[in-house]
């Protein structure tokens, strides 16, 4: 019984491991990357120095499109300490519209004024530089699975954590961690 015990722990240890974030190196900090805005021009994400930055990968067309509402309510009731920025993405074939449909539907159906970039690789060989950096810097788990996938990258530039997208961004556990780091 005590060996059984024994051999369920490690075998928890090993699992949990592969969940868990890998040794950042952190060579670059987030602040280094930029994103193409929908409205054209530049989403430079050293303009939001010291503040908390939620990139999601969006799309249209998914069952977590309503998370839209609420990063959107995110985005106003933390705008003094927060950025979200939407990532349109048709790596999961979501998002087929042009720039113009994206942001048309973002605005008509559910008031989206946080920034969008244009539609863009977030998984695989192509993907854009900022998500293969997390990806270096906090493991698998910074890898977007599906749309909705939030990488939070706190106030010194580094990835706090990551939320698969089956979690709301207005859930207790989401928001808990944006309040505990606007305090710090």
């Amino acid at each position: 019984m005590i060996m059984r015990k024994i051999i369920l722990f490690y075998t928890a240890i090993m699992i949990l491991s592969f969940f868990s974030s890998v040794n950042a190196k952190y060579n670059k900090l987030a602040y280094e990357f930029s994103f193409d805005s929908i409205d054209d021009g530049e989403i430079k994400l050293k303009d939001y120095e010291n503040k908390i930055i939620v990139v999601v990968n969006v799309a249209s067309r998914c069952g977590y499109t309503p998370q839209y509402s609420g990063l959107q309510e995110l985005a106003t009731k933390y705008k003094d300490n927060l950025i979200v920025i939407g990532v349109p993405s048709n790596n999961f074939k979501q998002e087929p519209g042009n720039e113009n449909e994206i942001k048309e539907f973002c605005e008509v159906n559910f008031n989206i004024t946080f920034p969008l970039t244009k539609k863009i690789n977030v998984i695989g060989k192509n993907a854009h530089p900022f998500f293969k950096w997390a990806k270096d810097n906090h493991g698998l788990a910074a890898i977007p699975k599906w749309n909705f996938h939030k990488i939070i990258v706190g106030k010194n530039g580094r990835i706090l954590d990551t939320f698969a997208s089956f979690t709301k961004p207005t859930s207790k556990k989401f928001v808990s961690l944006i309040e505990k780091e606007i305090k710090n």
